[in-house]
């Protein structure tokens, strides 16, 4: 039993139901009035707890302090904040090579996932160094709970009695909880935007003009001091990251139909229903399908940490050593749990929203497209040959992860079995959910696809 199975006590949530039984669900939407030039918005209230609205839930440097600031003035400073976030996501001057930018690996035509099938993309002062985990989505990060080792959830949301285990936080290991926070790691990353200090990354800044602009929204902190320019900077980023029309729409095809405005082909129901079966592909167990009690929509993603064991990824430089591996949990980015076992392997479950922009899938990148990535789920222990190399004594499955950790590793369906046993999943119910995936991808409009999945 994998460490998720190990903390999931709870039946999983019913999932039986035919697609037609989804009730239509509409966002409840939360109205704030404010004064001045901002007028009356309306947001989804799911994600108003994570967005930024005129200063309830504005991003604000840890030391910085905006009590001064009026209600106009908080939603003014959020507007320039995000405005100025959105250049600066896409400006290259910011790296030490002068050529890569925050979108370089979070493309915005990709779902804010990367441009291309690369496992890991370039980066480094001359653009020849690499990472180790392929980038992820950026798209519905705002929803992403906090880093905890237990969360507590069940299908009665008033009892908190079950343990869920390790869940939530950003990044592939949940090191960081905020926007801010995270957006520090790429700009200071030898691999990555390569500046050696934050010292650095503030020069890069005044270098590339943005000195009066930053300065004009440096808050007061604790010492009576300015917050630095990069500190504004990051929450340039956040602010950003937080407009809803652009990350957070819920506009999909499968948004629609759950709002009663779209309907499925029938691959795509199909899909739906494999989706959501527990003794088929049991995604939902993991990737929530379904809307919250309260009419929110779905997340496709529970947050959790889990070990799936996927193969090694030998177009990754850092894999050439074969004493070096990439534990999630357990390190080497993150340095806080390098001593507890159990957690290594473990990596952040992530939303499928946008899934289907995506050319590298799993925290390795190490398949290139849609249809593997579900296939590897339904004959991971069924069929090791297809994915795991041969050595002298045959198949090396779970070659990714040290075999004392295997006993990380999940198990339930659509894992397990035995080698040469039948999948949970055929290859039509692989087709169908891949036709499904395809309906989570934003802004969908009926004439913008040829549904050639129907059948």
């Amino acid at each position: 039993m994998g460490a998720k199975a190990m903390y999931r006590k709870r039946k999983l949530r019913p999932t039986t139901s035919p697609p037609k039984q989804h009730a239509p669900a509409k966002p409840a939407l939360t109205r704030v009035t404010v004064t001045g030039a901002a007028a009356r918005i309306a947001l989804p209230r799911h994600i108003t707890a994570g967005l930024v609205l005129a200063g309830l839930a504005m991003p604000i440097s840890r030391d910085a302090s905006a009590a001064a600031l009026s209600r106009e003035n908080a939603f003014k400073r959020v507007e320039t904040l995000s405005n100025l976030g959105a250049r600066l996501f896409r400006d290259p001057r910011l790296s030490a090579s002068g050529r890569q930018s925050c979108a370089s690996c979070h493309d915005p035509a990709h779902g804010f996932a990367p441009p291309d099938a690369r496992a890991v993309e370039p980066g480094g002062d001359a653009m020849t160094r690499f990472s180790f985990r392929a980038p992820p989505s950026l798209t519905y990060l705002a929803a992403v709970p906090r880093f905890t080792e237990h969360a507590f959830d069940s299908e009665d949301e008033a009892d908190e009695s079950i343990d869920n285990g390790p869940t939530g936080g950003l990044t592939w290991d949940g090191r960081v909880d905020t926007g801010a926070a995270q957006s520090l790691i790429p700009l200071l990353s030898p691999d990555e935007m390569a500046n050696r200090t934050p010292q650095d990354a503030e020069a890069r800044l005044v270098g590339a003009g943005y000195r009066s602009e930053l300065d004009a929204l440096r808050l007061p902190i604790r010492s009576g001091a300015l917050q630095s320019r990069l500190s504004v900077a990051q929450d340039a980023f956040e602010a950003y990251e937080q407009d809803w029309k652009t990350f957070y729409p819920f506009n999909s095809k499968y948004d629609l139909y759950l709002a009663g405005k779209a309907r499925l082909s029938p691959a795509e129901t199909r899909g739906l229903a494999a989706f959501e079966d527990p003794a088929k592909g049991n995604c939902a167990s993991c990737h929530i399908s379904e809307p919250r009690k309260d009419g929110a929509p779905p997340l496709f993603s529970d947050f959790g940490m889990i070990a799936l064991a996927v193969p090694r990824n030998r177009a990754i430089p850092a894999n050439r050593d074969p004493q070096f591996h990439d534990l999630g949990l357990c390190g080497p980015l993150r340095k806080d749990f390098l001593d507890r076992s159990e957690y290594c392997g473990l990596f952040r479950t992530p939303s499928l929203r946008n899934v289907a922009l995506r050319s590298s899938f799993f925290h390795n990148g190490v398949m290139n497209n849609l249809r593997d990535a579900i296939a590897f789920y339904a004959t991971r222990d069924t069929d090791p040959a297809h994915w795991y190399p041969h050595g002298p004594r045959g198949i090396r499955p779970y070659d990714d992860l040290p075999r004392r950790y295997w006993i990380n590793i999940n198990y339930d369906p659509p894992f397990g079995g035995k080698p040469g046993d039948a999948p949970h999943l055929t290859d039509a119910d692989v087709d169908d959910i891949a036709a499904f995936l395809r309906t989570l991808t934003d802004n969908w409009k009926p004439d913008d696809q040829t549904d050639r999945s129907a059948r």
